[in-house]
């Protein structure tokens, strides 16, 4: 059921002030996320100056990397490997706060001792900011812990997706958390929301009197969210065994950014006013048809390190699903992603009803689409129809373009982790998932988990089963773009 948060939001902080001192508590620091995204984030916030003045970054995990310096070593070569032009002097400053300690869901002694310890060192007003990389399976006893060893008093709590696996176990990990912790201090991150495209869907939609009237039932005939990936699971059998395509990418990424699309316009811009309307969103959604989801898997997947030989799971999910509000109702959202596909792309089109009567004859005349492509720099297009020059009234298409980076070339976006830990940081929880949109997308989404479809075979570098193509009707897909 949907509640309606009216908790004070926090209060407005300015972009360029400096956080207070914190003690960055990472969990899962010697894991992949961490070397990818989050030591390389720490350090672009570093180099940005976006840093508080004071810091300690404390590693832990259930083994250990060695002595600090073996560690400090272990994440620079990951900094090297994963920043483009390194400053060693500022390398050297990050990793010359950075520790380990170990610890695991039976036993923090230690690591509360040495989160304690920098505490003291930094002052009376330093914070505690724990990252949770973990697998699902440890989430809730590695939180439980940190409620006994009180490491989560007065903590900003950072968990990974996914959120527990279906609705009972989603549940069960909230009611974890709320034996430990209180909402205003969980952070779900889901780094599709920290992309500056996304936020972008928000800026183009109510900052355009061209483009806000249009944006309902009246005027558009269908909704796309498409996020292909090129790349195969990519020695991540073991998570995707346990996971699925489905709880992967459906139950979070997609259906959030639906969640963008089709809000309606809030009050203010701030972390109440957006998760209460997007909220109201997921309350709307209709429970998913089984009928509607294609399930695929790629040619070759059994073959991959840690796949059961039989596994049924899917690496590919095409669905449709509806949102019954005033102005949404009756229009489908197609939603898609799967890896080994024919691109790599991150593309909502919105598709408008085409103007009646075909005055101009039916061949080669279509509906405008509104393309919003989610890169790290935005872009935007528009397929419109214009006069052809000559004699006769036939039609042309054109397309026009907006180019944020050409049109902006000062323009320094933030990546996605970079920006939700500087929130984080700041207590801002508007790009973050609350408890309550996570228990209703898993009851939106249970229908399928309880009755999957089959899992249908697709080549790789294809687009998918050959169902899944055909969802959307005879226009299907934008992608690949026509």
């Amino acid at each position: 059921m949907f509640t309606l948060y009216r908790v004070a939001p926090d209060s407005d902080t300015s972009q360029h002030e400096t956080p207070a001192p914190h003690v960055f508590v990472l969990f899962g620091a010697t894991g992949d996320l961490a070397k990818r995204k989050l030591f390389p984030g720490i350090y672009h916030l570093a180099a940005a100056s976006r840093l508080p003045e004071d810091y300690a970054i404390i590693g832990s995990g259930r083994h250990s990397p060695g002595t600090d310096e073996e560690f400090r070593d272990a994440i620079r070569d990951s900094l090297t490997t994963f920043v483009d032009d390194l400053d060693d002097d500022i390398a050297d400053d990050v990793l010359g706060r950075l520790t380990f300690q170990t610890s695991d869901a039976d036993d923090g002694k230690d690591l509360a001792k040495a989160v304690e310890a920098a505490l003291e060192d930094l002052g009376d007003d330093a914070e505690k900011l724990i990252y949770l990389s973990v697998p699902p399976s440890a989430m809730e006893p590695m939180i439980a812990m940190l409620g006994r060893e009180g490491l989560a008093d007065d903590a900003r709590l950072v968990i990974e997706k996914p959120f527990g696996t279906d609705l009972r176990t989603a549940r069960e990990l909230d009611a974890t958390l709320k034996d430990v912790v209180t909402e205003d201090q969980v952070f779900r991150i889901d780094h599709f929301l920290g992309k500056e495209a996304v936020q972008n869907i928000l800026a183009l939609r109510f900052a355009n009197g061209l483009l806000e009237p249009s944006w309902n039932r009246d005027h558009l005939a269908s909704v796309q969210i498409d996020i292909p990936e090129e790349l195969t699971v990519e020695g991540r059998g073991s998570f995707y065994e346990s996971t699925g395509a489905f709880r992967d990418m459906i139950t979070t990424h997609l259906c959030q950014m639906l969640g963008f699309v089709a809000l309606e316009p809030p009050v203010h811009l701030d972390a109440l006013s957006l998760r209460n309307e997007k909220a109201k969103v997921f309350e709307a959604m209709r429970p998913m048809d089984p009928e509607r989801v294609v399930f695929g898997q790629y040619e070759g997947y059994l073959d991959e390190k840690d796949v059961a030989d039989d596994s049924t799971v899917e690496t590919f999910v095409a669905l449709e699903v509806f949102v019954d509000t005033e102005r949404w109702q009756g229009v489908p959202f197609y939603l898609r992603t799967g890896k080994a596909l024919g691109a790599g792309r991150r593309t909502i089109t919105l598709t408008f009803r085409t103007p009646p009567m075909g005055r101009f004859g039916e061949n080669g005349y279509g509906p405008n689409e509104l393309v919003l492509e989610l890169t790290d720099s935005p872009k935007v297009s528009v397929d419109l129809y214009a006069k052809r020059p000559g004699p006769t009234m036939d039609l042309t298409s054109s397309t026009l373009h907006l180019d944020l980076a050409e049109d902006d070339p000062d323009d320094a976006p933030l990546e996605a982790y970079e920006r939700l830990l500087l929130d984080v940081m700041r207590g801002d929880q508007t790009l973050f998932t609350r408890s309550d949109e996570v228990d209703r997308l898993w009851q939106v989404c249970q229908p399928v988990l309880d009755a999957p479809p089959p899992t249908q075979r697709y080549a790789v570098g294809s687009w998918g089963p050959e169902d899944a193509l055909s969802l959307p009707g005879p226009r299907g897909w934008r992608l690949p773009d026509a």
